[in-house]
């Protein structure tokens, strides 16, 4: 189902006449400059994107919902600002983004890719988004999501999976599939994304985009509905990691509203005129280049730790110990939170009502067996068993003391690098239906991703190679807590001496429908 796509398609062709036939291909600071210079207007580059949308998302399906009534008026409110030119206006002001799914729209619909939240329309709007609508962001719509961001490939969707823009055959990615696929496929310049065991890190490799996971507590999660609270961590997706840099800016700060926001002030991220990194201590962790791994994987990412090594960089061999516990972990804890978290949706307070004339708890059971995927009700499951009694201690209890020791793992490692780089996943984009039957299979691509989320510290992935089939390769930096512009700073001189990041999937032009 898309929200209001259908009866604006009139309007949005308006604006087509005249406008320049590259402006979904800009990238954001030439969309910000062509705005402030009136080379085109926000409701033009709205409507490129809203036409680039109708011709691709029917394959690829990167959207659950479309919003293109709200788009247009906030970029017609944008263009009588921009045509003003007496006041100081917005730093975003006029640039159409896309926001996943798990992150509250105030009278926009919030499935969290879900049945049971399929019409939920929240009355508010998350801190994350809300500050960006002030900078000036003009919203496209909500993008698919694995349910309640529980998966690594988006197929966990009630609506339907996301496709690969490199290729059709092969999954985008997980939990943040449609934000990564909607940026590749040039239908956003940039949209919003949600990582709690590597949801915006995993997708931006296999679709070869740049994406930021912050540190926890740096943005605000006041309004992302929630997954596991002690993870959840809202983020960026975009083409490179200047436009990341961009929009993080004006996302990141304390909340009140949210009680793990933490009051540390955010810099301005001024990124380098030059890809010189002299000096620069480049951790390589050996326990992220396990037997098994992709070939190419290794290899490229090994050769974008030796291209910064001759941008001045000093690789250093280090250790992770506590790695290879990551994955039971996070499968322990992230579980657990999320069966305390999902207890609310019981037909009572959210979403339609199943069995209710059998009683209460018939209505219960109806309810969340009917309208949860298998996905959810495995790890609702899991986490209710890892919280019960007799089993919380040696479970749950136990994983959070073994969290710690991965988290020590890594102050004691930025004690002697600046950062750590590896893969963001053991391989390149998967098959879909390749791990279908086989959940351990698909935990797996996780496998370098959680522990960031388990320390709480930020990363940063973005392409470095692709593989023999042409799907993208990612490497992932990792930096201790707050340290987010040491991340745009690498990850932006890599990209001003490297040409991955500009390549682009072979998708038909504006002028060319798909068949």
């Amino acid at each position: 189902m898309r929200l209001q796509q259908r009866k604006t398609n009139s309007k949005s062709r308006r604006f087509l006449v005249n406008r320049m036939p590259d402006l979904t291909q800009l990238t954001i600071s030439e969309a910000l400059t062509g705005l402030r210079s009136r080379d085109f207007s926000s409701q033009e580059l709205t409507a490129a994107y809203i036409q680039r949308i109708e011709e691709l998302d029917p394959k690829i399906h990167a959207f659950i919902t479309l919003t293109p009534e709200l788009a247009f008026e906030k970029a017609g409110i944008a263009d009588q600002m921009l045509a003003a030119e007496d006041r100081e206006l917005p730093p975003l002001l006029g640039l159409p983004i896309a926001v996943k799914d798990v992150l509250c729209l105030a009278n926009v619909r919030c499935t969290c890719g879900s049945k049971i939240l399929e019409n939920f329309i929240p009355p508010y709007t998350a801190s994350s988004v809300s500050r960006l609508l002030d900078a000036g962001v003009v919203p496209l719509g909500k993008t698919n999501t694995d349910e309640f961001a529980m998966g690594s490939s988006t197929e966990n969707s009630a609506y339907g999976p996301t496709r690969n823009p490199w290729n059709f055959e092969h999954v985008p990615g997980g939990s943040s599939g449609g934000s990564a696929a909607a940026v590749a496929g040039g239908m956003a310049p940039a949209a919003l994304g949600t990582d709690t065991g590597g949801s915006v890190r995993q997708p931006c490799a296999f679709c070869g985009t740049t994406g930021i996971k912050p540190t926890y507590g740096r943005v605000s999660r006041y309004g992302l509905i929630a997954y596991g609270s002690s993870l959840d961590t809202a983020g960026v997706i975009a083409r490179n990691a200047a436009d990341t840099a961009l929009l993080f800016q004006h996302m990141a700060g304390f909340d009140p509203l949210d009680a793990t926001s933490v009051n540390t002030p955010v810099p301005t991220y001024q990124l380098p005129d030059s890809p010189d990194l002299h000096g620069l201590r480049i951790g390589v962790p050996d326990e992220y280049f396990l037997q098994g791994i992709q070939p190419e994987v290794e290899s490229f990412v090994k050769a974008a730790v030796t291209q910064l090594e001759s941008q001045g960089a000093v690789p250093v061999p280090i250790s992770l110990p506590y790695t290879e516990y990551a994955l039971p972990v996070y499968y322990i804890i992230a579980p657990a939170e999320a069966s305390a978290n999902l207890a609310r949706y019981d037909g009572v307070r959210f979403g339609p009502r199943l069995g209710t004339e059998e009683g209460l708890q018939e209505m219960f059971k109806q309810t969340r067996g009917q309208l949860f995927g298998s996905e959810v009700k495995r790890r609702i499951m899991l986490g209710t068993y890892a919280l019960s009694a007799g089993y919380y201690e040696a479970f749950y209890g136990k994983a959070q003391k073994v969290r710690t020791l991965i988290k020590e793992d890594f102050i004691r490692a930025f004690e002697d690098v600046d950062v750590i780089a590896a893969p963001v996943a053991p391989t390149t984009a998967f098959k879909f239906g390749q791990h279908s039957d086989d959940p351990l299979a698909m935990y797996l691509e996780d496998i370098f991703t959680l522990p960031a989320n388990l320390a709480g510290i930020p990363g940063l992935a973005f392409p470095v190679g692709y593989d023999k089939n042409g799907l993208p390769i990612g490497m992932q930096l990792m930096a201790p807590p707050f340290k987010e512009d040491l991340l745009f700073r690498v990850g932006h001189a890599y990209q001003l001496a490297t040409e991955w990041h500009n390549k682009k999937p072979s998708l038909p032009t504006m002028d060319n429908q798909l068949k």
